[in-house]
């Protein structure tokens, strides 16, 4: 293992006891200190059940479990590694009904979430053009991020429309807790509240494991923080692997001061520093460490290359935003085509989702293929969710989104109507659609021919629920297919028999799905554990991310999209005032602008070979052309005083000039 890690890989990776704070700078492999780490903790005698890995997504955690099993080797036991959120829907399976939540709760994706959302404005007589569900669903999940009740959230509203989404919250909150089902947000939130609430089940769950590993703790919001301290401050052997400089998710409710105050949670913490960078040549890593030496609060670390020599990183400045474009695919056509560079080797970065149109427009034009990393995902297709509304009533018929999506899917004639007056029914009686729909004598206002429609589609539930512990849930989603007529039901819609196979491509897409998730638990029916891993799975693939990137194509992404990515080529466009740093943290405190040159930072990093930064002298707004300003971060990453450098020509970054009235470098070094 020495040969394999470097002097402060391996003080790392032997500092077996006590709080442990990693400094992983970009590209100086974080992830092999953590699953070397973990092997030599188990080599020690920790047995691998006791010990605990947290990552932010479900890509970094398989990747962590395929390489730990690769060192182990014939190893039986795996230590339990998950993201934050997979991990408190297991913490809040066993205690949830400590805070008055059905243990076989439901967790609601976005379309649910819209519905109910729109069903609360309605019931609070909210007009459209005052708040629109997505609005609502937005400031709700800005006030979760940042760990805000519904209760707070009443108290801290200023304007009229914070008022009315604070009343649209408590209500959002009280129809989900009426339906037995939590949001994504809320898998946090709630576990926040059992630790606060109920110390028998923090105890129970912070004696599970011995040790706790964290990944990318710079992003952790207050929820995650105060999770985390519950289940380690008992035995303290808590190691955070993380780097201040690469914080870039505050409007999600990330705090970077989670990781610059963790010497003070934790006053015997020791700290090692990963400054050997592995990706990237010295003359990008040297723009690097001068850009982010302009943010204040960090850790004192420079990154240093492995690597000899390397391009100097080049500026491009154009008339406007159309020659920007061109020039840059101009440039790209030269590597691809004449010196026979891989399309997949080139990442085109932006800071807003507008910058990317006059790109693709000039990448088509040229012929060139690529992937902009955006769009709809397999989850959204109409056949997967409605067999998804299926399985989850299956699983707890109190779930009333996904109850009212199948009530009539199939149409079974149980119209609008019908589905109106059970509603108010059961809003009058204070019960469940599923409680009614099984005490059919309280709907006399309903016709007898629905009233037997809804005798037949309670069950057709009955039926499918009917030993349903007992099956895999292949066998579950097989036999709901076929009861329900799905397959019929394509072909009485669609006329077109390749549109019908291509959605019944997605249909069986789902059973493979769950044929694989029941090869991995072979303990019989798991269908709460499938539908689980299928919402948590979805919340993080919704843009189909890693399929676009297997492609050869040049990838056009945000610099958030890019975090943990890396490409020998990069260009970051727009680099302009009011783009990065976005004209929103100008409004506001230098933190907003640190963040945003962190943000910057993290798109310098993504590059290996050759880094390209380009800007426009005007860029239209409202059709008409306006005049802009360079970045503040051009003239930071030169480290240059005064001069300009030539429009529609490249410059190199020791060329690059600042005003008399750059800010100059101010940095508290936190050592």
């Amino acid at each position: 293992m020495p040969d394999q890690l470097n002097s402060a890989q391996l003080e790392a990776v032997q500092t077996a006891a006590g709080p442990l704070l990693v400094l992983a700078g970009a590209g100086t492999g974080k992830t092999r200190v953590v699953t070397y780490r973990i092997a030599e903790l188990i080599r020690r005698g920790t047995p691998a059940g006791r010990i605990l890995g947290v990552t932010f997504t479900n890509k970094a955690a398989g990747e962590m479990r395929q390489r730990i099993r690769e060192i182990l080797g014939k190893q039986k036991e795996l230590p339990e590694i998950s993201t934050f959120h997979s991990h408190c829907v297991r913490i809040l399976r066993r205690h949830i009904q400590h805070l008055n939540y059905p243990s076989r709760f439901a967790i609601y994706d976005r379309r649910d979430q819209l519905s109910i959302a729109r069903n609360v404005l309605r019931e609070i007589r909210v007009a459209a053009n005052v708040l629109r569900p997505d609005d609502l669903l937005a400031i709700i999940g800005s006030w979760k991020s940042n760990s805000i009740r519904a209760a707070e959230a009443e108290r801290l509203a200023e304007t009229d429309r914070q008022h009315v989404a604070a009343v649209g919250y408590r209500r959002y909150q009280q129809a989900l807790r009426s339906m037995g089902a939590v949001d994504f947000d809320d898998l946090l939130l709630l576990t926040d509240d059992l630790f606060s609430q109920h110390s028998g089940s923090r105890r129970e769950e912070a004696s599970r494991f011995d040790q706790i590993l964290i990944d990318e703790y710079q992003d952790t919001s207050s929820s995650q923080y105060r999770i985390i301290k519950a289940l380690a401050v008992g035995h303290r052997n808590l190691c955070v692997v993380g780097d201040d400089d690469q914080s870039i998710y505050g409007w999600r409710g990330a705090e970077v001061e989670h990781i610059l105050r963790f010497k003070k949670d934790w006053p015997d913490a020791k700290v090692v520093r990963l400054q050997e960078n592995y990706r990237s040549s010295m003359e990008i890593l040297q723009v690097a460490n001068r850009l982010i030496e302009f943010n204040k609060k960090r850790f004192d670390k420079q990154l240093h290359s492995t690597r000899i020599g390397g391009e100097r990183p080049q500026v491009l400045q154009f008339r406007d935003e159309t020659k920007e474009a061109e020039a840059i695919v101009a440039d790209i056509y030269r590597w691809v085509e004449n010196r026979g560079i891989p399309p997949s080797d080139i990442a085109i970065l932006f800071r807003t989702n507008e910058q990317p149109r006059a790109f693709e427009s000039e990448l088509r034009r040229a012929h060139l293929p690529y992937t902009l990393v955006g769009g709809s995902s397999f989850f959204d297709r109409k056949e997967v969710r409605d067999l998804l509304a299926y399985l989850r009533v299956l699983s707890s018929p109190r779930d009333e989104v996904s109850l009212l999506r199948i009530i009539n899917l199939p149409p079974r004639g149980i119209g609008m109507k019908t589905v109106s007056r059970i509603l108010d029914v059961a809003v009058s009686n204070g019960v469940s659609v599923w409680e009614l729909i099984e005490r059919p004598g309280e709907l006399s206002e309903i016709s007898p021919v629905a009233l037997q429609s809804l005798d037949a589609f309670r069950s057709l539930i009955k039926s499918l629920r009917r030993n349903i512990e007992k099956r895999t849930v292949v066998e579950i989603v097989r036999n709901t297919v076929e009861r329900i007529g799905y397959r019929e039901e394509m072909e009485r819609i669609y006329s077109d028999p390749q549109e019908i196979q291509s959605r019944w491509a997605a249909v069986e897409e789902l059973t493979n799905a769950a044929a694989i998730f029941d090869e991995r638990f072979k303990t019989g029916t798991a269908l709460e554990g499938f539908l689980d891993d299928l919402t948590l799975d979805a919340q993080e693939r919704e843009s189909d991310k890693e399929k676009k990137l297997d492609q050869d194509a040049i990838t056009l992404m945000t610099l958030h999209a890019a975090k943990g990515l890396e490409f020998p080529h990069v260009y970051m466009v727009g680099m302009e005032e009011g783009i990065l740093p976005h004209h929103r943290s100008l409004k506001d405190n230098e933190e907003d602008v640190d963040e945003e040159r962190r943000l910057c930072y993290v798109g310098v990093t993504r590059a290996q070979d050759r880094l390209t930064f380009s800007m426009a002298q005007t860029r239209r707004k409202w059709g008409k052309p306006r005049p802009t300003q360079p970045s503040r971060f051009l003239y930071e990453l030169t480290g240059q005083a005064e001069g300009a450098h030539t429009p529609d020509k490249a410059t190199s970054t020791n060329q690059m000039a600042a005003p008399d009235t750059r800010r100059r470098a101010k940095r508290k070094s936190l050592r």
